[in-house]
Formats: C-alpha cells, sequence, structure tokens
C-alpha cells in the first residue's frame, strides 16, 4: 500500500499484511523530544481509526532506536505553547487500541526505555542496550517506567535497573523481559515484522478486546505515575546532583554527588 501519512518527524506506511509501519525519522540517534512523542501519539490514534491496520510495527531508522534526551541541544521544551506536556500526550499513546510490535537497535535510553516498554513486544538486536540512566543524572524516572518497568521485569529488576543506571544489553534484556526475542542487527525488521503479521492475521476484534483486557487501565496508571514523576523531576531539576550529572554526561566523566 505505501507511504499511509506523516507526523512531524514520524512515518506511517501500511502494508498488504495489515501492519502498519510507525518509524521515527530522527537519526541516527532519533533524540526524545516532545514533539516527537505528540507525532507518534497523533499516528497511533490515526491507525485506530484506520481498518486496515491490525497492528503496527514501531520502529527508527538510524543507528538507535532512541537514544534519550539531547541535553546539549535546544529541543528540550516539555510543555507546548497549548499548554499540553510531554506525559499527556505518553498518556495518548498508551491509551491506543492496536497491539504494537517494537524493533529495538542501538540505545533505548531514559526515554528511550520508556518509549519502547509502550509496545507488546519488543523484538531487539544483540547489540540493542537498555538503560534508565536517571539516577546518574541526579534525576527521577519518567514516562510512566513507575508502571511498565516492575510490570514488565518484577519489582526487584526494576530497582536493579532505576537504581543503578546501568546499560542492559540484547542478552541480559532477553533474559530478564526487557525484550521477547533477540535476532542478529540485519534481519531485526524483519522479525518484527514477521510477529506483528503473526498477530494481524488473528480476528483483528478479538485481539484488540484480549489486548483492552489484559492491559485494564494501564492508560490511568500511566496518567497518575506521570504525575508523579512529573512532580519528582521538576523538584530533582532544582539540585546540584543534577546539574553535576548533566555535567557529567557531557563531559563523558563520573559524576561527583553530593546530595545537595
Amino acid at each position: 500500500m505505501g507511504e499511509y501519512a506523516t507526523f512531524g518527524d514520524i512515518a506511517v506506511d501500511l502494508g498488504d499484511d495489515h501492519v502498519a509501519t510507525v518509524e521515527i525519522r530522527r537519526g541516527p540517534n532519533n533524540f526524545f523530544s516532545h514533539a516527537m512523542i505528540a507525532s507518534i501519539a497523533d499516528a497511533l490514534e490515526a491507525l485506530d481509526e484506520e481498518p486496515r491496520a491490525r497492528a503496527v510495527l514501531f520502529c527508527s531508522e538510524g543507528k538507535h532506536f532512541c537514544a534519550g534526551a539531547d541535553f546539549g541541544g535546544h529541543d528540550r521544551a516539555v510543555v507546548d505553547e497549548g499548554g499540553r506536556h510531554l506525559y499527556d500526550h505518553a498518556v495518548r499513546i498508551f491509551a491506543a487500541g492496536k497491539p504494537i510490535v517494537a524493533a529495538i537497535q542501538g540505545a533505548a535510553v531514559g526515554g528511550g526505555l520508556g518509549l519502547a516498554l509502550v509496545a507488546d513486544f519488543r523484538v531487539a538486536a544483540p547489540e540493542a542496550r537498555f538503560s534508565a540512566n536517571f539516577s546518574r543524572l541526579g534525576f527521577h524516572h519518567g514516562f510512566g517506567l513507575s508502571v511498565t518497568l516492575p510490570r514488565l521485569v518484577g519489582s526487584q529488576r526494576a530497582m536493579d535497573v532505576l537504581y543503578t543506571g546501568r546499560r542492559i544489553k540484547g542478552e541480559e534484556a532477553l533474559a530478564m523481559g526487557l525484550c521477547d526475542h533477540l535476532v542478529p542487527l540485519d534481519t531485526l525488521r524483519d522479525r518484527a515484522r514477521e510477529l506483528a503479521a503473526e498477530v494481524a492475521s488473528s480476528a483483528p476484534l478479538a485481539v484488540q478486546s484480549i489486548r483492552k483486557t489484559l492491559r485494564g487501565d494501564l492508560a490511568d496508571q500511566i496518567a497518575a505515575a506521570t504525575r508523579r514523576e512529573r512532580w519528582e523531576q521538576e523538584r530533582l531539576q532544582t539540585t546540584n546532583d543534577w546539574k553535576e550529572g548533566v555535567a557529567a554526561m557531557s563531559e563523558r566523566r563520573e559524576p561527583n554527588f553530593t546530595a545537595s
């Protein structure tokens, strides 16, 4: 069927297999931004109204799935001119109705990890690395990770990931449940699409109904979690540890936190 629509930096293609490809085109790093999250929400809501789309392949061009926020760049606003916070659009993404398979290459870091956990399934390459690096920045995690991460890997592993901020490569990610399949990088997109097509081959109304039952009030949980996460983030952004964390990352050195 070819290209269906574009939403900012998000391109949507519809395939004859009833799989819609939603691709982030902010390569090579696909940095996290308010505009990008709003565009993803717009794309998924449009696909909810498209009967030809029964499943979504969520992917990114370039080296990384989403390398987190670009703290050295200029695209750091979290509230738009209409007063809508980035997390308002995150809730819209979680409320979308079609099943999603994500293809993860390179980094899924910070907000990029939160975005990866939107999907029902994740297919990753061994070179992929997952990281909730917020604590290494003197910051609180966001994008509903308070809900999605323990839901996926359990509370103990979620504490490990969030407290340490360490990088988790593909093999460990598979073992702990952060991804569902691990395949060579050159077959990543094909395998993810194959899984999405398998989902799309089932009765679409039944799949969406099952998904709604299994997810329950997830979108409402995300709304509540992001309100708390936002409050903590705004509080911690006034601290010296936040300044030190960002500076250390920019200078590629170990941070020297002072609990102030």
